[in-house]
């Protein structure tokens, strides 16, 4: 059976659909939908697998065997982006999901009932804030030793107070609507009115501002692998590949080159679509 007319038009006029029509909106999902691609399918798509050595071939350049060379262990290059992509997002999506979950809860709780439990809400929001997120990391990372998930869990307790204040301010304006007092008049749980009446209407703001924190997160794991906080090797990161590569960039640069590259696609990417998604949902900017 087809779909509605009624359905067809509401989704060609959906936001996402806007921001596809916009240059950059479109270029950002098509960077996107490569870095995604890239991930999945890495072992169908890799010609190497990525910790296969070969020093014969160590630090060869650009050719039919290797497209984009090799490294100083004679790696393959590209088989370690396409799965440094896999690494990307299974430390960015996780670590975002988990500051989004803790700063729902919190930031409802703080909006709802206001008063002392908001007033320590958000000096526990500030001092957690105020943690410089790479010396954090640096610390509790020394302790334990480099993980992935170690790097998921620091990642969701640096970013989840920015959700917290996001959640906080969006229940502050929607918890003196008609619809919200009539919930409370008929006596319904605080946990149904947070569920059905406040939830599905800030939700919007904060998948925005999630998915804008993609590409701060995948830059920090990156960061933490190149000084060798990050995933173990030999599993290949983006961030290991800039370390290894830097040692050899007069010689052979193109680990530097590739390696930078596939960050630039990924923050561009999400930049830009989050970016066109935002403006494609602001009313005021459509009106």
């Amino acid at each position: 059976m087809a779909a509605p007319a009624s359905s067809r038009t509401g989704f060609r006029n959906s936001a996402f659909m806007r921001s596809l029509r916009e240059p950059t909106g479109l270029l950002g999902f098509l960077f996107i939908f490569i870095i995604v691609a890239a991930a999945l399918f890495a072992p169908v798509i890799a010609p190497y697998k990525p910790e296969s050595i070969d020093v014969l071939n160590r630090l060869t350049g650009p050719s039919s065997e290797h497209w984009l060379g090799t490294d100083q262990l004679g790696r393959d290059t590209l088989s370690r982006l396409l799965y440094g992509a896999r690494i990307a997002l299974m430390v960015a999506i996780p670590a975002v999901l988990v500051g989004v979950i803790a700063g729902t809860f919190l930031g409802l709780i703080a909006g709802y009932f206001g008063g002392i439990v908001d007033s320590i809400l958000l000096t526990f929001f500030d001092i957690v804030r105020s943690f410089p997120a790479l010396l954090f990391a640096i610390a509790i990372i020394a302790l334990t030793g480099p993980s992935l998930t170690m790097v998921v869990v620091i990642m969701g307790v640096t970013r989840f107070p920015t959700y917290a204040r996001l959640i906080r301010a969006q229940v502050l304006k929607v918890r003196e609507e008609e619809y919200v007092m009539a919930s409370r008049a008929l006596g319904s749980p605080t946990a149904r009115i947070m569920r059905l009446d406040l939830i599905p209407n800030i939700v919007a703001p904060l998948l925005i501002q999630a998915a804008m924190d993609i590409p701060v997160v995948v830059t920090f794991e990156a960061g933490l692998s190149f000084v060798g906080l990050g995933v173990p090797p030999p599993t290949p990161s983006w961030g290991s590949i800039l370390r290894e590569g830097y040692a050899y960039v007069r010689g052979s640069p193109w680990l530097v080159t590739f390696g930078s590259l596939a960050l630039v696609v990924a923050t561009l990417g999400f930049t830009f679509f989050t970016e066109a998604l935002r403006d494609s949902s602001d009313v005021k900017l459509q009106s």
